[in-house]
């Protein structure tokens, strides 16, 4: 990888991380109640994870320019970790033997295409 490549990866990486940040937001905003059903959807919380979303998009888009199209949607699994973590350290889910071979086997095949694509 060149130095362009490292750096578009790292973009990418950055912006699939923020945007499980924002679904956390949108979880935790969807576990409150609210007056009104219009401000389930028009409160603060959930209107910044969705900028943050169209922000991702924005990154991904730059990203994408400067990556291999094969590249992307490997470093895009990272997704699956970080929202497992963030599930189990923010609300206390219960990680199950199947989730975590489904992790090892995610994190598997990053390192595959990463070492060998």
């Amino acid at each position: 990888m060149n130095k362009t490549q490292i750096l578009c990866a790292g973009l990418l990486l950055f912006g699939v991380f923020i945007s499980a940040v924002s679904q956390v937001m949108l979880k935790k905003a969807a576990l409150k109640t609210y007056a009104s059903p219009i401000q389930e959807y028009l409160n603060p919380q959930v209107i910044f994870a969705y900028v943050l979303f169209v922000g991702t998009t924005l990154l991904a888009i730059f990203a994408y320019r400067g990556l291999p199209l094969s590249l992307g949607p490997v470093l895009e699994a990272t997704s699956y970790i970080y929202v497992t973590c963030f599930g189990v350290i923010i609300f206390k889910e219960k990680i199950t033997g199947k989730k975590i071979l489904a992790l090892c086997l995610i994190i598997a095949g990053i390192l595959v295409s990463a070492l060998f694509g």
